[in-house]
């Protein structure tokens, strides 16, 4: 490490939780994406704010580049190393701070995970709803402001972040928000901290908001013989109104890779939709009738049930797995993922826009939607020593950004910019840049924080 007064200090500071070795830069150079990772100079390990603060006071002092580090789970280049800068890995902040069952609500640092926080809550009667797959840190979700399977019911992590802790990179430690249910009180810096991807400060504790686990959860999956009618349901059962907790979509592409890779038993290679039904026996039973008939009449097949919290949670974890059983099907290969959200009476164009191209350039490209909120994925194998097969994907990705952007959506719905997305970002907010440069440069003056992510 050059900078040997940063050195001595961090070490003098943290002892043996600050590391240059070599497998723990390399462990730390990057997320689940496309990138080869960039080994940071050194790995810190803090455990609680004032160490965060202590370190961010070294690092700006010195103007050397910071990268905040959750689970690693982002997909766009968020956590991509900088080789002269630090990485900061939040692992060893991973308490449950408080749960407020009677105020729904509860404090966490940022390393918590879903599933642990979500184990943590099941005996209160509560839980926590967003749910973007993978196992993530909820100070990563925050940061991408992440969804998932659940937001068509429950919201993103802007619906359920009520306050946040976040240490600048000056050192100050901030508290934003409230616990109580609304507040008029000034600026919304909460929000402004939710998908700045470690841009402006370090996310150190959260307070949530939660939810009452549902009396009854009904789970089923409905199969059609082609994508357009299976998206076409899903865009009439949400303008019917119906409270559905999930509707996910899986193309013939994806079934077939996930029937393999999660042993999914009497199901066919056919564009597919995964339903979840939360609420009272009732109102479930209501709403199920709706969404079969709706399906019928469009072709769709009777529905297979779930019937035990065993094959409910098979069920759903094939449908997380996605990202893991595409990279799965061949060896050293890497897979180009993107997202775009549209308007759902649009969703059915860019689907079907989405396949049609997938066609036209030659691509074997399994595709997954929340297609309840208009968000869809497309996950694309390719072999990283072929240069050529990433310029074709990258062609194919271009015009996806742009169909999404002519039916008036975002270039992303949930992974956020990091890298990868960064001129697509141009292309829908170019007049909102020079503002979004200004805050940056407002929080963070030298520059240190997460360099490089979101825009140059």
């Amino acid at each position: 490490m050059k900078n040997y007064s940063l050195q001595n200090e961090l070490k003098f500071l943290l002892g043996d939780r600050y590391s240059t070795s070599l497998s723990a830069r390399n462990n730390f150079g990057g997320g689940e994406d496309v990138f080869d990772p960039i080994s940071p100079q050194a790995v810190v390990f803090p455990e609680n704010n004032e160490e965060i603060s202590a370190i961010l006071k070294l690092c700006n002092k010195s103007l050397t580049p910071v990268i905040p580090y959750g689970t690693g789970t982002s997909l766009e280049g968020n956590v991509l190393g900088i080789n002269n800068g630090i990485t900061i890995s939040l692992e060893k902040m991973n308490k449950v701070l408080q749960i407020n069952e009677n105020d729904f609500d509860c404090r966490v640092q940022a390393y918590v995970t879903r599933k642990q926080l979500n184990e943590e809550l099941k005996s209160k009667g509560v839980f926590f709803p967003i749910d973007p797959g993978a196992d993530a840190s909820l100070g990563g979700m925050v940061a991408t402001s992440a969804s998932g399977t659940m937001a068509v019911r429950y919201g993103t992590m802007r619906s359920v972040v009520s306050g946040l802790t976040v240490i600048l990179p000056n050192g100050e430690i901030i508290k934003t928000g409230t616990r109580s249910k609304k507040t008029a009180a000034g600026y919304n810096l909460t929000n402004l901290f939710i998908g700045s991807e470690g841009t402006l400060g370090i996310i150190s504790e959260i307070h949530l908001r939660l939810n009452p686990i549902p009396e009854s959860i009904m789970s089923a999956i409905c199969q059609f013989e082609n994508l357009e009618s299976a998206v076409l349901s899903a865009q009439q059962i949400i303008q019917y109104g119906v409270p559905i907790a999930r509707i996910e979509m899986l193309n013939k592409d994806q079934m077939e890779i996930s029937i393999k890779y999660s042993d999914l038993q009497n199901l066919e290679n056919k564009p597919t939709l995964f339903f979840e039904f939360h609420g009272s026996e009732s109102n479930n039973k209501e709403s199920i009738e709706i969404v079969e008939e709706i399906s019928l009449e469009n072709g769709g097949s009777k529905f297979k049930w779930a019937k035990t919290t065993e094959e409910r949670n098979k069920l759903w974890q094939a449908r997380h797995d996605v990202y893991y059983s595409v990279k799965a099907e061949q060896n050293n290969i890497k897979v180009y993922t993107t997202d775009i959200c549209v308007p759902i009476s649009n969703l059915v164009e860019a689907i079907k826009f989405a396949e049609i191209e997938i066609k036209n350039y030659g691509l074997r490209a399994p595709m997954v939607g929340h297609v309840g909120d208009g968000n869809f994925h497309v996950a694309i194998q390719y072999d990283p020593a072929d240069k050529d097969s990433y310029k074709v994907i990258r062609k194919f990705s271009d015009k996806l950004i742009k169909k999404a952007l002519d039916l008036e959506g975002t270039v992303t719905g949930e992974h956020g910019i990091g890298v990868h997305k960064k001129e697509y970002l141009i292309q829908q907010h170019n007049d909102n840049l020079p503002y979004m440069k200004l805050i940056k440069k407002s929080f963070d003056p030298n520059n240190i924080m997460n360099p490089g992510k979101i825009f140059d």
